[in-house]
C-alpha cells in the first residue's frame, strides 16, 4: 500500500492519466429536519377559533334570554320534572249512532215542457233560471189559426142546429097527417130517422168546437209543475212542434228535494226495524269536506230490492230545501240517525291513543301519576267518542300531551293556554333579537325587558278559580 502511495505525506499527490478523481459526497438535512416557519405552526388554530366562536353565536341566538344555564332542562330524559298534560274526566251521557253514506240530490219531480201544438213561438214569458208555480204561463204559440178552426166549427154547429129544426117541424107535420091517415107510415119512419141524425151531427159538431177550443188552449202553454227553469232551447219566432225532443224548458222542483243514498245491506235490518215502527228517521246532508251541514230532513222511502253487483239498498230521503242549499245532481254526505245510546261512558276523542296495547288511553290517578288503560271503542260523534270497557265515568283521561308518557309518569295538570304562553313568549324573545331587527334606542330597556312590554298571563294562570284540565 506504501508503493501505491508514494509521498503521502506531500501537498499534492501524482495522479496517472488513467485514474479519475472520487466525487466527493455533500450530506444535506432531510427535509423533517429542517426547521419549519413560525408563522405556520398556528395556522391549525384558525378553524378551532372559528368553529367555537360558530358555536358560541348560536347558543347565544336561541337561547332565551333571562334563562339561567345552570337550571336543568326539562324533557323526556327528565325524570324528575313533571310532565304537563291537559285531562278532562269522562262522563256518562247519551250519544247518536249514525250511519254514513254517500248520496246524490235528486229532484222529487222533473218536467221537459213541450208544445201541444205546432206553430210559431210568439212571446217568451220566463227568465231562464227563474222560479215559476204550477199555472204560470211560460210562452204563447200563435193562436190564430186555433181561433179559425173554432169559429169554422161553431158555423157548422148553427147550420146544423137549423137543419135541425127544420126536420123537427116536419116530423111534426108527418105525424099529423099520419093521424088523418093522410100518408104512409114509411114516410113517418124515414123523417123521425133525418132528425136523429141531425141530433147526432150537433153532438159531432159540439165536439169539434170543443177541440178548437182545447187547442186555442194549448197555444198559451203553462207550468206543470213549481220549480226552477232552465236555459232556454229555442228563442221566440221560431216554429216549435209537438214531436220536438228538446222541447221549450225543462223545470226543475227544488222544494222539497230529495237525496238518494245507499247503504250496506248488513245496516238495512236495523233502518228497517225503526222504519217498520213508524219513527222517524231523521238524516242530514252535509257539504263534501263535512264541514258545514246543508239541509235536515227524513227518510220517505227504501228500495225494494238489493243491488247484488254492490251489496247495497238505495234510500230516499226528503229535505224541505227552504234554503235552497241542495241543488240537483249534487253531492253530498249523508249522516242518517239510526240508534241513541244512553247512559254510555264519554270521552274526547284526543284521548285515544294506539299503539302496541291497540288502542287505550292514560289515565290520571290520585298521586298525580298516569296509568295506561287499554279500551274498547264504542260510537264516534264529532271530538266525542264512546268507551265500552276499560274506562269509568269519572275517571281523568290525558287529552293533550300524551306524547311524552309511559306507565307510572307524573304529571302537572295545566290547560291548553298555559301550554301555549311559554311558547308564544319564546317566539316574541327569539324575534325581538333577530339580526334583521332595528337596534332600539339609547336609553330605551330592550323588549320584553321594560314594564310596558311584559306578556300578559295566558287565560287561566295564577287564578285561583281556573280549573284544571277539566279535572
Amino acid at each position: 500500500m506504501g508503493e501505491n502511495c508514494p509521498g503521502r505525506g506531500t501537498k499534492h499527490q501524482q495522479m496517472t492519466p488513467n485514474e479519475a478523481p472520487l466525487p466527493v459526497k455533500v450530506e444535506t438535512p432531510a427535509p423533517s429536519e429542517q426547521p419549519a416557519p413560525r408563522g405556520r405552526r398556528w395556522l391549525w388554530l384558525v378553524p378551532v377559533v372559528l368553529l367555537i366562536a360558530a358555536v358560541a353565536g348560536v347558543w347565544y341566538w336561541t337561547t332565551p334570554k333571562g334563562a339561567d344555564p345552570s337550571a336543568p332542562k326539562g324533557g323526556r330524559g327528565d325524570a324528575s320534572r313533571p310532565t304537563p298534560v291537559v285531562a278532562m274526566p269522562a262522563r256518562k251521557g247519551s250519544i247518536d249512532v249514525y250511519l254514513n253514506a254517500l248520496g246524490t240530490v235528486t229532484p222529487r219531480n222533473t218536467v221537459t215542457v213541450r208544445s201541444r201544438v205546432d206553430g210559431q213561438l210568439m212571446r217568451v214569458a220566463f227568465k231562464e233560471g227563474q222560479v215559476v208555480k204550477a199555472g204560470d204561463l211560460l210562452c204563447e204559440i200563435d193562436p190564430r189559426p186555433f181561433q179559425v178552426l173554432l169559429e169554422q166549427a161553431q158555423g157548422q154547429m148553427a147550420k146544423d142546429q137549423a137543419l135541425l129544426r127544420n126536420a123537427q117541424v116536419d116530423l111534426e107535420r108527418y105525424r099529423t097527417l099520419l093521424a088523418q091517415d093522410s100518408i104512409a107510415k114509411q114516410q113517418v119512419d124515414t123523417q123521425e130517422s133525418l132528425v136523429r141524425q141531425y141530433e147526432g151531427t150537433l153532438v159531432a159538431d159540439q165536439a169539434a168546437i170543443n177541440s178548437a177550443k182545447l187547442q186555442l188552449t194549448y197555444s198559451r202553454v203553462t207550468a206543470p209543475i213549481g220549480g226552477r227553469v232552465g236555459l232556454r232551447p229555442v228563442d221566440p219566432g221560431n216554429i216549435v212542434h209537438a214531436a220536438d225532443t228538446n222541447g221549450i224548458v225543462v223545470i226543475t222542483e227544488l222544494q222539497p228535494i230529495t237525496v238518494i243514498y245507499p247503504i250496506p245491506e248488513d245496516n238495512l235490518q236495523q233502518v228497517l226495524q225503526r222504519y217498520a215502527n213508524g219513527e222517524p228517521v231523521a238524516v242530514e246532508a252535509w257539504d263534501r269536506d263535512q264541514k258545514q251541514k246543508l239541509a235536515s230532513g227524513k227518510l220517505v222511502t227504501i228500495d225494494n230490492q238489493i243491488d247484488t253487483t254492490t251489496g247495497t239498498v238505495k234510500l230516499r230521503a226528503e229535505f224541505p230545501n227552504t234554503n235552497l242549499a241542495l241543488f240537483p245532481n249534487q253531492f253530498v254526505n249523508v249522516r242518517m240517525l239510526v240508534q241513541t245510546l244512553t247512559d254510555a261512558t264519554l270521552v274526547p276523542s284526543a284521548a285515544i291513543q294506539r299503539g302496541a296495547p291497540g288502542t287505550f288511553v292514560y289515565i290520571v290517578k290520585n298521586d298525580q301519576t298516569v296509568s295506561v288503560s287499554p279500551v274498547k271503542l264504542g260510537p264516534v260523534q264529532g271530538e266525542t267518542t264512546a268507551i265500552t270497557s276499560g274506562v269509568s265515568p269519572g275517571d281523568v283521561v290525558v287529552v293533550d300531551g300524551a306524547d311524552k308518557l309511559k306507565e307510572g309518569a307524573k304529571v302537572e295538570l295545566t290547560t291548553r293556554e298555559a301550554q301555549a304562553a311559554p311558547a308564544a313568549q319564546g317566539r316574541q324573545q327569539r324575534g325581538d333579537r333577530s339580526p334583521g331587527a332595528p337596534p332600539s334606542k339609547a336609553g330605551a330597556p330592550p323588549k320584553g325587558d321594560g314594564q310596558g312590554s311584559q306578556a300578559a298571563p295566558a287565560k287561566g294562570e295564577g287564578q285561583p278559580g281556573a280549573k284544571q284540565g277539566g279535572g
